[in-house]
C-alpha cells in the first residue's frame, strides 16, 4: 500500500460515521448571516485598537564598541567615531528591528530623516 493510501485510510479511520451524534452540526461562516457580521465587527476594532498603540523609532546613526574604561573616561567635549562614513544611510529601527534606511535631513531647526528605503520583511 503506498503512503498515500495508508494516510486516505487512516484519515477516513478517524472520521466520525454519519449516524454517530457528533454533537452540533459545524457551518461555514457566512459574512452575510449576523454571526459573521459580528465576527467582522470584533475584527475591525483590534485592528483599530492595535494601530492605536504608540512604538519607539530609532534613527541609528552609526555604532562604535567601547571598553568600559573607555566610556569612564568620556566628558564633555569628546568624540566618539562611529563606524558609518559620511553620506552612508542610517538605520531607521522600530523595536529594535530594521525597518527602513535613510539620511539625515534639517526641517526648519529639527533633524528630521528622509526615508530611502523601506525594509520589507
Amino acid at each position: 500500500m503506498s503512503d498515500e493510501n495508508m494516510l486516505d485510510a487512516l484519515a477516513a479511520s478517524e472520521e466520525p460515521a454519519p449516524s454517530e451524534n457528533t454533537g452540533p452540526a459545524k457551518r461555514d461562516l457566512d459574512m452575510s448571516d449576523s454571526l459573521g457580521a459580528a465576527f467582522l465587527s470584533q475584527s475591525e476594532s483590534r485592528e483599530g485598537a492595535i494601530l492605536d498603540v504608540s512604538i519607539d523609532i530609532v534613527a541609528v546613526l552609526g555604532t562604535a564598541d567601547l571598553k568600559v574604561s573607555q566610556i569612564l573616561q568620556l566628558g564633555r567635549g569628546a568624540v566618539v567615531e562611529l563606524d558609518r562614513l559620511i553620506g552612508e544611510p542610517v538605520d531607521i529601527r522600530a523595536e529594535r528591528q530594521l525597518i527602513a534606511k535613510g539620511e539625515v535631513v534639517v526641517v526648519e531647526d529639527r533633524l528630521a530623516i528622509q526615508l530611502t528605503e523601506v525594509i520589507k520583511n
